[in-house]
């Protein structure tokens, strides 16, 4: 079988692991261990942000981020529906209420025309995601927000080197959040990100990942267990160091794969409209014609020839019957289009070329 992701762990990150097991520490009360650290010395640069604070998870991160903007109960928090879950989770934890706003059908991410529609006194933040790599129109979203004082904190968790305006995914949200899980572009096993150029939200992100501290036994804020230790920050100073090398690998695969695609006329192949740079995530074509059990039918297709492709995500959180039940019924259209549309096929760094060629011939004779 294909994966539809693979992490890729060469000996450096093995050794890198073996020198904290021998040399300690392992972790910190604060979350400031040397190699944490020196990973979120290293991930700001690469963010081009002036600070980059370290978690055990992305649905920390998210967490931590919306609690830093002060989301409370009864605060009214913007999202897309077309999405992980946790990015709604986060919302409900933080004491917030996920409002779910329809997405562009072309790229997949938050539209802002729906963001406006959405917006009411309670609106306390908007969360746009980068979904399967593509950066959300964040500017666009910042200009229709800009006098309501409200923040954007960024789903980054899948941009890991997309580009937006010339930046990297994340610069122009007030917080931008990335997972580090290991299907990711680059990965710590689990663990997160969190990454701003304001001194204030940095600061209090860092106490709400270390139980409200600043220093040991001193709670200045309620707080919650979301250190990140030193194995898995080891383990991603080497992996951000291949980052480049491994998005590199990913673009090439996805214009060999679009362009053996380009022959078939009832499929709708993902774009880098203008403003954005893929990070190529994941590569996501959709049926232009026929949904639901047509989509199966080729899903079923591709797995049964070891192709390792995914419909993500075929359930929208709208859908799912926890926040059905507690926050009502809503219709996305182009949300729910698209769920029943959509497929993903790998490209990851571990595909060769003859991979390549494979999954794309296979898929046009399921066409």
């Amino acid at each position: 079988m294909i994966p539809i992701n693979l992490p890729r762990i060469g000996e450096e990150e093995v050794e890198a692991v073996v020198k904290v097991l021998r040399n300690g520490p392992l972790t910190n009360a604060l979350g400031e261990g040397p190699m944490v650290t020196q990973f979120e010395k290293d991930f700001a640069k690469f963010a081009g942000a002036k600070h980059a604070i370290a978690v055990n998870t992305g649905t920390a991160a998210l967490h931590s981020a919306l609690v830093a903007c002060g989301v409370k109960q009864g605060d009214e928090v913007i999202l897309p529906s077309f999405t992980f879950v946790a990015t709604a989770e986060a919302v409900v934890l933080a004491g917030g209420k996920p409002v779910f706003a329809d997405i562009d059908p072309e790229t997949y991410c938050l539209s802002p025309f729906a963001v406006e529609k959405a917006m009411t006194k309670k609106t306390r933040a908007i969360v746009p995601v980068d979904l399967y790599g593509f950066p959300a129109d964040v500017d666009s979203i910042r200009k229709i927000v800009s006098k309501h004082n409200l923040k954007i904190v960024e789903d980054a968790a899948q941009a890991h080197g997309a580009m937006y305006r010339g930046k990297s995914a994340g610069a122009f949200a007030d917080v931008a959040c990335w997972s580090l899980y290991a299907s990711k572009n680059i990965t710590t096993g689990e663990g997160g990100m969190m990454t701003t150029d304001n001194d204030d939200l940095a600061e209090t992100m860092r106490m709400v990942r270390t139980h409200g501290e600043k220093a040991k036994y001193a709670s200045l804020m309620l707080g919650y267990n979301y250190r990140m230790v030193e194995i898995p920050a080891a383990i991603g100073l080497v992996q951000l160091k291949k980052l480049s090398e491994f998005v590199a690998a990913r673009r090439r695969n996805a214009q060999k794969l679009t362009k053996i695609l380009a022959k078939a006329p009832n499929l709708r192949l993902p774009q880098e409209p203008d403003g954005g740079r893929h990070s190529w995530y994941l590569y996501t074509v959709r049926l232009a014609d026929g949904e639901g059990a047509e989509r199966d039918r080729i899903l079923e297709g591709l797995r049964r020839k070891d192709i390792g492709a995914q419909a993500y995500y075929v359930n929208p959180v709208h859908l799912m019957l926890y926040y059905r039940e507690r926050f009502g019924e809503r219709r996305l259209p182009e949300t729910e289009k698209a769920a029943k549309q959509v497929i993903s096929l790998p490209i990851h760094p571990g595909v060769t070329e003859m991979q390549i060629e494979y999954i794309g011939e296979t898929l046009l004779a399921l066409l």
